[in-house]
């Protein structure tokens, strides 16, 4: 891994309460996973050093929009998310209610994507960015080194993962500022995850690894 500032953004996909608050309504599936790995903390840490840096930061979020509810098929994990209201929101236009709710930043993040510098991306509707607009907000600021974090991660993280890479740009996986659901039926999704990861990925990494890589490409500049 390389960091090369004027190249290098930072992309998270859904910092959000539903995924990362324990009053959030998958707590109960990813909790353990995002306590174990400190998740959390991890992404603050990735904002943090971006900021400091000067870096791009990105956010790819979830929303769910009334209209979504009439799709006539949905995959395993996409009918669990609309029946439980993951990301649910009013209408596109309408942020009535929105402070506060699952759809919304985890309130420590704030300061670092409410700055008015973050990129917030229109959001995905699945789990890649094929349907948003982060393809061009990267290409737009000649961003060609992606740096990947956020939930979840066998679903809309190593789904951000497979595009970008197929679009052309090199990513590294941030693996301890992930997590993802647990379920006995299902399985182990951040197990499966980090073996893909270490198939697919440019570099998979930690936050420690990629923060010192950060203040130390700074400093080199």
């Amino acid at each position: 891994m390389q960091i090369r500032p004027k190249e290098t953004g930072i992309v998270i996909t859904d910092p959000q309460n539903d995924f990362l608050s324990p009053e959030g309504v998958t707590w109960g599936l990813v909790g353990g996973s995002v306590t174990e790995n400190g998740t959390v903390e991890h992404i603050e840490q990735l904002l943090k050093a971006a900021k400091e840096a000067g870096l791009e930061v990105f956010i790819s979020p979830h929303y769910y929009y009334p209209t979504d509810h009439g799709w006539k098929f949905e995959g395993t994990l996409e009918k669990v998310m609309h029946d439980i209201n993951m990301f649910d929101r009013p209408d596109q236009l309408n942020l009535e209610g929105f402070e506060g709710s699952g759809a919304d930043w985890l309130e420590r993040y704030k300061p670092y994507i409410q700055d008015g510098k973050t990129v917030v991306c229109s959001p995905h509707k699945v789990y890649g960015p094929e349907q948003n607009d982060l393809v061009l907000q990267l290409r737009k600021r000649r961003v060609n080194h992606v740096i990947l974090a956020g939930m979840s991660a066998n679903l809309c993280v190593e789904s951000h993962l497979r595009e970008l890479l197929e679009q052309g740009f090199e990513v590294t996986v941030v693996k301890d500022a992930t997590a993802a659901a647990i379920s006995p039926e299902l399985g182990d999704g951040y197990a499966a995850a980090l073996t893909n990861y270490g198939f697919i990925a440019n570099a998979v990494v930690t936050t420690d690894e990629v923060v010192a890589a950060i203040k130390g490409a700074l400093a080199a500049h």
